[in-house]
């Protein structure tokens, strides 16, 4: 499926009280990560969800970000990270990318954290415009959509 034909992004049901969520965004390429931002809080308000921003300076950075977060004496139900990173000259960009996302990974396993990845690893500029835009699919809401049903199904498994 590509970003073109997918559904419009729609919050589960959530069952308990409204979610507190943590949107890590790294804003390298900012009115794209403002975009999937702006999709993502779109999609919590239709659940209430209180949303708390933090920004990093880059993709590399966003699974530390998630490692402190989840050791910090403040609590959230899910987070979402959002990002994007373009292919440039240098092979730099898949070590950035394959870093980011395997960290993010493991540190939502083995935290057992409720996350949405909206990091996107593209060829273009316009790529990444076209998958953060305010019509048609965004990534941030697809981010928000997945971090909510991470969250109901560890309610529901409770």
């Amino acid at each position: 499926m590509s970003t073109a034909d997918a559904p419009v992004a729609r919050a589960p049901e959530l069952s308990g009280p409204a979610p507190r969520i943590l949107a890590i965004s790294a804003p390298y390429y900012r009115q794209v990560v403002d975009g999937m931002l702006e999709a993502a809080r779109q999609i919590l308000t239709q659940v209430d969800a209180e949303l708390v921003v933090q920004e990093v300076s880059g993709a590399y950075e966003l699974p530390q970000a998630l490692s402190i977060a989840a050791a910090a004496a403040q609590k959230f139900d899910g987070y979402i990270l959002l990002g994007c990173v373009v292919r440039g000259e240098t092979d730099h960009y898949e070590f950035i990318c394959a870093s980011a996302m395997d960290g993010l990974m493991r540190v939502a396993t083995e935290q057992v954290l409720c996350v949405g990845t909206a990091l996107l690893t593209v060829d273009t500029l316009a790529q990444a415009v076209a998958r953060s835009h305010e019509t048609g699919s965004n990534k941030g809401a697809e981010a928000a959509v997945a971090c909510l049903k991470q969250i109901a199904l560890k309610r529901a498994l409770a």
